[in-house]
């Protein structure tokens, strides 16, 4: 599903390659070169909700989301500029970061941790994300190019 806007030059997709959105959004949304990508749960492509899964199950497919989002929008991981994580249990962080850092490699976007009460259907890790488009998509404006 793609959507523009008319005042502005905005681009709003969902990708193929995640499951559906269960809500008002867009997975991923273009402009003014950047790519914004909506918070990601540990939910498979076929719908599956993980939310009895372990930890780590959930942390990766999470960034196996972020993924699908960024290949929609045409970029890759290196694109991130800023990525936030919502973990319910501050003490998964070590093990988040871990499996974070190794789906990164050397790149190492701004970031934020937050600990926070509850998510979505009791999952354990939400995941949102800024990326850069590059200078020859068309969602780039001139200026940045």
């Amino acid at each position: 599903m793609t959507q523009t806007t008319s005042h502005v030059d905005i681009r709003c997709e969902n990708s193929m390659d995640i499951a559906r959105p269960g809500g008002h959004y867009s997975h991923v949304c273009m402009g003014a070169g950047q790519v914004f990508i909506s918070g990601q749960l540990p939910i498979r492509p076929d719908g599956t909700h993980l939310s009895d899964a372990s930890f780590e199950e959930q942390a990766r497919q999470v960034l196996a989301n972020i993924d699908g989002c960024l290949a929609c929008a045409g970029v890759d991981k290196k694109s991130l500029m800023q990525v936030r994580i919502y973990v319910t249990n501050i003490d998964h962080w070590p093990a988040f970061n871990e499996i974070y850092a190794e789906w990164l490699g050397e790149h190492r976007p701004a970031r934020a941790v937050a600990g926070i009460a509850q998510l979505h259907f009791g999952f354990a890790v939400e995941v949102e994300a800024v990326a850069l488009l590059g200078s020859d998509h068309p969602h780039t404006p001139s200026s940045f190019q």
